[in-house]
């Protein structure tokens, strides 16, 4: 089927019939508008998913870090620093220095 014909046809038609007194005022902009939300709704349960995603997987990996973490410290030979004093050093290494500087 030719599509610019049929676009065509159905325009003249619709332009020969007049308005009907029947149609509510501004119906064409309220429906225009709930098609708006369903597009914007479909892309939310996108964004919804995606986000779910994401976070499963950054649970995931904080898991790994953490079981990382324990047998880390249990390894015979390992450094024997605690990892919570060489953490709290190094962010408040900068106020350290600032303080000592004339």
């Amino acid at each position: 089927m030719n599509l610019p014909e049929l676009h065509h046809k159905l325009i003249r038609t619709a332009r020969l019939r007049p308005p009907d007194d029947r149609v509510p005022y501004a119906f064409e902009k309220r429906i225009t508008a709930l098609i708006r939300d369903r597009v914007a709704e479909r892309n939310r349960h996108s964004w919804v998913q995606g986000l779910w995603r994401a976070a499963i997987s950054c649970v995931a990996i904080a898991f790994m870090c953490g079981v990382w973490m324990f047998f880390a410290a249990d390894r015979p030979g390992s450094n024997s620093d605690d990892f919570s004093q060489n953490f709290e050093n190094t962010l408040l290494a900068s106020v350290d220095q600032s303080d000592t500087t004339p």
